[in-house]
C-alpha cells in the first residue's frame, strides 16, 4: 500500500520532461485526450457551430463558474477530504451581497467583504470540525451543507419577507465582477477562472509546498510526522473551497442583477465529477490542477454540446452519463501506465 501511495504521489509531481511517453503518463494526460474525443463526438454530431464563438460561450461560461469552484474542491480530494458544503455556499454568497447591498442598499464593495467573509468563516469552521474531531469531512461538510442552506432561507425570508432579492450593480465591481466581454458573449468570470488556475497551478506543481498535498492524500500521519502542516493546510483548502463557492454566488448575484436561495445544488456533483474526470482519485495522493482543468472543461461541452445536436432530449441524461463514464475510464487507463511506469535503467 505504502509502495503504490509512493508511486501516485511520484507521479503527481514528477518533473515535466520532452518525452512524449512521460507526458502520456501525467496525470492530465488522460483528461486532456478525454476532452479532445468528446469535443470531436460534438462537433461530428453537432457541427461546426458548436466550435463557432456563440457555440463555445456556452460552455466556456458553464466551466469557468464551475472551474473555479472544481479546482480547490479537487485540492481537497488529492489532500484526502471532501467538501460537499459548497452546493450552499454559492446561494450563501449571492444572497449575502444581495440583502446587504440590494435590500439594504450599503455600498457593494461592503456587500463583497461580508460575503467573502462569510465563505472564509464556513472554511474555518469546517476545517477546524475536521482536524479537531476526526469525523470524516464527508459528514462535516454535509452537516455544514444542512446548516448554512438552513441560515440562508431562514434569515432571507426573516429579513426580506422573500425568498429572492433584487441587486443593481454599477461601475468597477460590475465590470470587474458580473460583466460580459468579448461582444457580450464571455462572462468575466472565464477571466477569473483562468487567473485562479494560473495561481493553483504555480502553488500546487511549481512551489514546494504543493507537494504537501500529495503527501497528505497519500498518507496523512506520514506527513506530519515529516514535518508537515497538515492542520493548517487542511484548513487553508477548506477555507479556499468555501471561499471560492461564495466568490462564484456574489458573481453570479452581480451579473443576473438578482439572488435565489434555491440553486447551488449542483455545484456539489458536478465539481466531484468534473474533479474525477479530471483525473483526481477518490482516495487522495494522485491528481494535477491542469487535469481538473480540462476536466471542467469536459464536463462543460458534454452538458451544452447536447443541445447541438438532433438527439432526441429525453435520451440527453444517459448521452451525457455515457459520455463522462468513457471520459472517466480512459483516465483511468492513463492513470495506471503512470503507477506502473518504472524507467529503464542505463
Amino acid at each position: 500500500m505504502t509502495s503504490d501511495v509512493s508511486r501516485q504521489t511520484a507521479a503527481a509531481v514528477a518533473p515535466p520532461t520532452l518525452s512524449i511517453g512521460a507526458l502520456l503518463r501525467r496525470p492530465e494526460a488522460g483528461a486532456f485526450l478525454g476532452l479532445v474525443a468528446v469535443l470531436i463526438f460534438f462537433v461530428v454530431f453537432g457541427g461546426i457551430a458548436f466550435l463557432k464563438p456563440a457555440g463555445m460561450a456556452s460552455w466556456l461560461n458553464v466551466a469557468a463558474n464551475l472551474g473555479v469552484i472544481a479546482i480547490p474542491v479537487g485540492l481537497l480530494m488529492i489532500a484526502g477530504e471532501l467538501d460537499i458544503s459548497v452546493g450552499a455556499m454559492v446561494p450563501f454568497g449571492a444572497m449575502t451581497v444581495a440583502v446587504i447591498s440590494g435590500h439594504y442598499g450599503l455600498p457593494i464593495w461592503i456587500g463583497i467583504a461580508v460575503a467573502l467573509s462569510f465563505g472564509v468563516i464556513i472554511g474555518l469552521v469546517n476545517g477546524y470540525m475536521v482536524i479537531r474531531t476526526a469525523v470524516p469531512s464527508l459528514i462535516v461538510t454535509l452537516g455544514s451543507l444542512f446548516a448554512v442552506q438552513g441560515i440562508v432561507l431562514g434569515l432571507t425570508v426573516l429579513i426580506t419577507k422573500s425568498t429572492s432579492v433584487a441587486l443593481t450593480v454599477e461601475g468597477p465591481a460590475k465590470a470587474l465582477f458580473g460583466d460580459f466581454f468579448f461582444g457580450g458573449q464571455l462572462q468575466v468570470m472565464v477571466i477569473w477562472w483562468l487567473l485562479f488556475t494560473a495561481a493553483y497551478v504555480f502553488f500546487v506543481h511549481l512551489s514546494p509546498k504543493g507537494n504537501w498535498i500529495f503527501a497528505m492524500g497519500g498518507d496523512k500521519v506520514s506527513a506530519r510526522n515529516a514535518g508537515i502542516p497538515t492542520d493548517r493546510m487542511t484548513i487553508l483548502l477548506f477555507v479556499l473551497s468555501s471561499t471560492s463557492a461564495a466568490f462564484v454566488g456574489m458573481c453570479q448575484a452581480i451579473l443576473y442583477n438578482s439572488a435565489q436561495v434555491a440553486g447551488g445544488q449542483s455545484f456539489i456533483f458536478n465539481s466531484i465529477i468534473s474533479v474525477v474526470v479530471g483525473g483526481v482519485l477518490l482516495t487522495g495522493g494522485f491528481g494535477s490542477v491542469v487535469g481538473i482543468f480540462f476536466g471542467t472543461i469536459t464536463f462543460a461541452i458534454v452538458n451544452q454540446g447536447i443541445y447541438y445536436t438532433d438527439f432526441d432530449r429525453n435520451w440527453s441524461a444517459l448521452i451525457i452519463g455515457v459520455l463522462l463514464l468513457l471520459a472517466v475510464l480512459m483516465n483511468n487507463t492513463f492513470r495506471k501506465m503512470a503507477l506502473s511506469y518504472s524507467p529503464k535503467k542505463k
